[in-house]
């Protein structure tokens, strides 16, 4: 399978490129790709940078060029309070925004064009490795333009969506590109932080230091997977 994967942050990246051998770089315009195989995938990744215009951006990019048959969006996310808590795994089985109202007739969180929650690919989402840690948890994750450091701001997230497990910066934005481009998309992201359970500021500076790199295996537990299967991702 071809597989695109889009992170936001150059430590995200760097926890990924040793997943690929036969490593390669490539610059297309003000894009910087980096190629190589795990299992029977060929697999691109790039740092979109954060926030959701970035993330589009990418996200259109990649598809124009490599026109891959998956786009994985990992990397961290912070925590709402919910069960998922740091350094468990949250599989976005929806994506929605938070900070979006397109006016009457739309619901909040919908932008125009498109329904008000994305999916994950489902074959991606009931893989055996996605299902049998009590670390990895599947719903919902919210995105907006803000990092959420506040009380108040997971208050608000969560008047909007009560289920919320997760929120980021990216993931609704490549999966709202994904949606209009026809491309399946998978979201998975690592709690890094919580706000009001601790100072989540500190929290998420002391994530890189404690246990990233395990953290992000399972992205390589997936890429296996889905090699060894030749999942069909529109399943």
């Amino acid at each position: 399978m071809n597989i695109g994967i889009i992170v936001a942050m150059d430590k995200e990246l760097q926890l990924l490129l040793p997943l690929l051998q036969n490593l390669r770089e490539t610059q297309i315009d003000d894009s910087t790709f980096y190629l190589g195989d795990n299992e029977n995938n060929s697999v691109v990744i790039m740092k979109c940078g954060i926030g959701k215009v970035n993330a589009a951006l990418s996200a259109g990019e990649m598809i124009r060029q490599f026109a891959p048959d998956l786009i994985i969006n990992t990397g961290v996310a912070g925590g709402t309070g919910s069960q998922a808590k740091v350094l468990d795994v949250v599989v976005g089985s929806r994506i929605a925004y938070h900070d979006v109202w397109c006016g009457p007739g739309t619901e909040e969180g919908q932008a125009a064009r498109c329904p008000r929650f994305f999916e994950s690919a489902a074959s991606i989402a009931n893989l055996p490795c996605l299902n049998d840690n009590p670390h990895i948890h599947h719903g919902l994750i919210a995105s907006g333009d803000i990092f959420v450091s506040r009380v108040a701001d997971v208050r608000r997230i969560k008047e909007l969506y009560p289920d919320v497990l997760a929120v980021d910066m990216e993931s609704a934005a490549i999966a709202h590109v994904c949606h209009l481009k026809s491309t399946p998309f998978f979201c998975l992201r690592i709690v890094s932080d919580t706000p009001g359970e601790a100072d989540n500021i500190a929290q998420y500076d002391q994530f890189w230091e404690i246990a990233p790199r395990q953290s992000f295996e399972i992205i390589n537990q997936v890429l296996e997977a889905v090699g060894e299967k030749g999942e069909d991702a529109d399943e």
